[in-house]
């Protein structure tokens, strides 16, 4: 394999290799002697606005697109895109001359990434044109791979699938999907899931964020990024914890850093590594790996200690803070730096500081999700915001930061083992209203199941899988095993337990890969026949919609035609349907040209079915506007500031209420009451009824009671707490005479009243008033904002001021989860053998289809042998299982070699050197060969890894079990490999944030 794009090599302090100029020094010395502003710097080299990771980038594909134009013949388009790699939402200017993609540049126009681009996004290009792509679709036949026709690989997939639906059930076959799709082909493709008959389908979110949001979720009542990314400009303080955007989300520290620098905001970094997030903090905060809620009720216990909580918020807005408050009185200072290490004088500063520097931003990312007390963590940090009264407010908000680019959109298309779109769950009425939406019967979707128990039972989330393979039949609380595997847009590498995996790899009757470029999944397990490589179109050869980390919803317009015989993703899910013979059923109200279902009428069934989140009105044409008209939005509010799109707010974050002829603006920042709710305005939402239970005081937990006026929003004519919005509560009110004609009939269809659904040039705009049967009221009551197909019940609440979804008072207790209030639980695998007895995990139990185990491991004493604590994360360069960027060899040349960060008293110990190799091993059996970096960066006894890295396993070069002419410019062992048992209590979602392991010299 190739190891270096050039004899040059990474460019490295200015200098290259064998002490010849490096790239950025013949840069500057192109210029030095010149006037030259900045913006004339930015656009000759290419250089991100933040500066990070942008040495050896090629600097040729970034660039003007006049520049091209003026030297050559012929027209060039722009097309306007958005980049693949993380979920910021930089916008992406592509030159195209006669159908090929001849360079790029950042959007200048876009609010999200006002013209910079991190290293990833100026390497894009490379995604499509890459020479390592996959280019025709291949089989593995006796352990050689062949070429293979598209209609020979559907046919011969589909058969076996079939083969083994027949003989095992439905949920024999894994559907593993994507955040790296469209949010039509993310729709698709659980759509798909639903027409074969499983829940046994998830994608990357959840080993990120599904405890994320589970959490926040269950605090306030959506389980997204509550502002943006732009309104952090307004912050005058900013805490992140876990979380190291510089290098996972670079463009994102443009906007923190200019809160910083404009409002002399702290920002305060709590993290137990020096990262280079950190080094751009006014305060790092540095705990043991693994002890973020004792950190986070410390800080708290400080506020409470003082009076620095927001009374008044907290009275009108928030229910439970007091039953927290017994269990923050038990951290004391003492007791906090006893478990984390974080002196108490430094936390009493913290909190201080976040007192006096309202609003305050609290921002995390997966060091706060990925562990087994996730769900804690994440419910445990909005607690922080909510005593602080920084939420509903510009400047304030949890700030979410996303890893994928559309793993937001796609987690709430529904691509979960858990639910269905939207967030609809997996009950029957759910069922019932998709079924509605799809224009099938109920009982042809059941049909397709197994039995109605597995189709309302979760399925098995990726990061547990191969253990439907692995344990024996009676252990899964399924009919069979798992049989099947298809990895569509996702690379096994970025899962936990990798030498498990082997063996379930080796076990799978049929392996299929689905991706532009071949991942690490190709590599594992001892397979020889069975395999199968299908090329899928990058995301730059189809179109669609993707939504921001802070739900702002962009459309791609498609660059270029799909090269090779790569096919959309849509496009091959069209395929199968009409293998598996569902797909005259599964496209009834979407076009199908050719092959390629049409992308409009996608986007238009997801706006017929999203009332949950509000994706309704946001319609392809208002999206396509969005992109049209970037430059009328202003860079820090997102507000449109005239012209045709004047008070909208940019990419429609949803919620955007109703249906797209109501043009809401979208909602900028959740929760915020001081704007009217027709206006993007919010109080927090009645999601768990009016109650909380007898166990937890019975107490009415709407936001009632508020004769200030501060949970309900502006122009509300319910000037107090109430429920979500029914046809029950309409006629209450007397407001479902403001229904049209059609709204109520679709109304009373949905309510079994009529056999079909109406049309709307079958009635008229004014509401029937006529005879009614005696128990109308009861049959269409039931009928809510969720289920209602005409968007009336939306529509009529926001007319009197109110949001649909009611309004409540956010919980700090959430009952239904194993632990109601946030505590503290030792990792699995800990050093500290001394908390254990004080802090234990949880008893052993079971969950989506399997056992859990948790005191059973951390009964088991590893300490000794394996006294390092070891944690995973990213890096600038690479991303997620690193299959496009390692094939990419702009971004291959920047990071040649996979590492451990190790502290010098650790290298000392085991006689390690920085640059030496050293192996890394793991409890659980698997080791490592990797670089040593010693750095101050990890405390003594701390141990850091990323995990992009593939192509070697336990010391073995296997990269050249690849096709030729794929995979990897640069191989390395996946820290994965390493990475323990460990998934949080309530998603499952997997530990790498907190492991141990040992060091040696190799």
């Amino acid at each position: 394999m190739l190891r270096k794009k050039s004899e040059q090599g990474a460019d490295r302090a200015g200098q290259g290799r064998n002490g010849t100029p490096g790239r950025m020094t013949r840069l500057l010395s192109d210029v030095a002697g010149a006037a030259i502003d900045r913006r004339s710097f930015l656009k000759r080299s290419g250089l991100a606005a933040t500066g990070l990771g942008l040495a050896g980038l090629p600097f040729s594909h970034v660039r003007k697109a006049q520049a091209a134009s003026e030297n050559s013949s012929g027209a060039v388009e722009m097309k306007t895109s958005v980049c693949t790699f993380c979920a910021v939402g930089c916008t992406v200017k592509a030159e195209v001359k006669g159908g090929v993609w001849i360079g790029q540049e950042p959007a200048f126009d876009s609010p999200i990434n006002i013209g910079a681009h991190c290293a990833k996004g100026a390497a894009i290009r490379d995604e499509t044109i890459g020479e390592r792509r996959l280019k025709q679709p291949m089989k593995l036949v006796d352990g050689k791979w062949q070429a293979i026709s598209w209609d020979d690989a559907i046919n011969e997939i589909g058969d076996e699938m079939l083969k083994i639906r027949q003989e095992s059930g439905p949920d024999s076959v894994y559907w593993l999907g994507s955040a790296k799709v469209s949010n039509e082909q993310g729709y698709l493709y659980r759509k798909f899931a639903a027409f074969w008959g499983s829940n046994n389908v998830d994608h990357q979110a959840r080993i990120c964020h599904s405890s994320t949001v589970a959490g926040v979720a269950n605090t306030w009542g959506y389980g997204a990024m509550t502002n943006s990314f732009n309104d952090m400009h307004n912050s005058r303080g900013i805490i992140t914890f876990g979380g190291n955007p510089a290098e996972a989300h670079p463009v994102s520290m443009m906007h923190i850093l200019r809160a910083k620098e404009r409002n002399n905001a702290p920002f305060i970094v709590v993290d137990p590594r020096f990262t280079r997030t950190a080094a751009h903090a006014t305060e790092h905060v540095q705990p043991r790996p693994g002890t973020d809620i004792p950190v986070i009720w410390g800080i708290l216990w400080h506020i409470f200690e003082n009076g620095w909580e927001d009374k008044e918020f907290i009275r009108a807005r928030v229910w439970g803070l007091d039953d927290v408050r017994k269990e923050i009185a038990k951290w004391t200072p003492e007791e906090v730096e006893r478990v984390s290490g974080v002196p108490g004088s430094q936390l009493r500063r913290v909190a201080r500081t976040l007192a006096q520097s309202k609003p305050v931003c609290l921002t995390w990312t997966l060091g706060m999700t990925q562990h087994t007390i996730g769900n804690n963590n994440t419910r445990a940090m909005p607690i922080l915001q909510l005593a602080l009264g920084n939420i509903g407010k510009s400047g304030g908000g949890t700030n979410i930061f996303r890893g994928h680019d559309n793993v937001q959109g796609c987690t709430d298309m529904g691509v979960l083992c858990d639910t269905l779109p939207a967030y609809y769950g997996l009950t029957e009425g759910a069922w019932k209203h998709w079924a509605r939406v799809w224009g099938v019967s109920y009982d042809y979707l059941a049909g397709r199941f197994a039995s109605r128990e597995l189709m309302e039972a979760a399925g098995t989330p990726i990061s547990r899988w191969y253990e439907l393979v692995n344990m024996s039949k009676d252990e899964i609380d399924q009919p069979d095993n798992l049989r099947a595997m298809v990895f569509w847009g996702h690379s096994v590498n970025s899962l936990t337990r990798l030498p498990a995996q082997q063996d379930a790899f080796t076990k799978l009757d049929l392996l299929v890969i689905v991706d532009p470029y071949v991942p690490a999944s190709a590599l594992m397990g001892e397979r020889k026949n069975g395999t199968y490589l299908l090329p899928a179109a990058s995301q730059f050869e189809t179109y669609g919609a993707v939504t921001a980390s802070n739900r702002s919803i962009q459309w791609r317009e498609k660059v270029v035609e799909p090269l090779f015989e790569s096919r959309p993703d849509h496009t091959i899910m069209h395929l199968f349907a009409k293998k598996f013979g569902f797909a005259d059923e599964m496209f009834k109200n979407i076009a199908v040209n050719g092959e390629e279902p049409l992308i409009e009428d996608i986007t238009r069934e997801i706006n017929r079915g999203f009332w949950t989140i509000g994706y309704t009105g946001a319609s392809p044409e208002r999206l396509k506007e969005h992109m049209k008209y970037a430059h009328t939005f202003d860079k820090t509010t997102l507000r449109a500031n005239g012209g045709p799109l004047d008070g909208e707010y940019y990419g429609l974050p949803w919620p955007v209420w109703g249906t797209p002829e109501m043009k809401h603006p979208g909602s900028p920042n959740l929760y915020d009451p001081s704007k009217p709710v027709a206006e993007g305005g919010l109080p927090f939402r009645a999601r768990y009824g009016v109650n909380a239970p007898q166990d937890w005081g019975g107490a009415n937990i709407l936001a009632e009671g508020d004769e200030e006026g501060v949970s309900y929003t502006v122009g509300s004519e319910i000037r107090d707490g109430y429920p979500e919005f029914t046809m029950a509560m309409l006629i209450k009110l007397g407001w479902d005479r403001d229904l049209t004609s059609y709204e109520r009939r679709m109304i009373e269809w949905v309510a079994g009243m009529h056999d079909a659904e109406p049309g709307k040039e079958e009635v008229g705009e004014a509401s029937e008033q006529g005879e009614r049967p005696s128990d109308y009221d009861t049959k269409v009551g039931g009928v809510n904002w969720k289920t209602d197909l005409s968007g009336g019940i939306q529509r009529v609440a926001i007319k009197h001021g109110c949001a649909p979804y009611g309004n409540a008072k956010a919980r700090c207790v959430v009952w239904t989860f194993p632990d109601p209030i946030p505590i503290h639980r030792e990792p699995l695998y800990t050093p500290r053998r001394d908390l254990v007895a004080d802090y234990p995990t949880y008893p052993d139990t079971r969950r989506f289809r399997l056992p859990v185990k948790y005191a059973s491991i951390q009964n088991q004493d590893h300490s000794r042998e394996f006294p390092l604590v070891l944690s995973s994360g990213c890096l600038v360069e690479m991303e997620g299982g690193g299959a496009k960027s390692f094939a990419n060899p702009w971004l291959a040349e920047l990071q040649q070699d996979m590492f451990a960060q190790v502290n010098p008293r650790d290298a000392n110990n085991a006689n390690v050197q920085n640059g030496d190799m050293m192996m890394l091993e793991s409890p659980e059996g698997g080791s490592i060969k990797v670089m040593a970096r010693v750095t101050e960066a990890v405390a003594p006894g701390n141990i850091w890894i990323p995990y992009h890295f593939y192509g070697r396993f336990e010391g073995e070069d296997i990269a050249a079990k690849l096709p030729q002419g794929t995979g990897p410019y640069v191989v390395g062992e996946s820290g994965n490999i390493t990475l323990t048992y460990g998934y949080d209590s309530v998603t499952n979602i997997q530990e790498n944030k907190v492991s141990i392991c040992r060091i040696r010299a190799a």
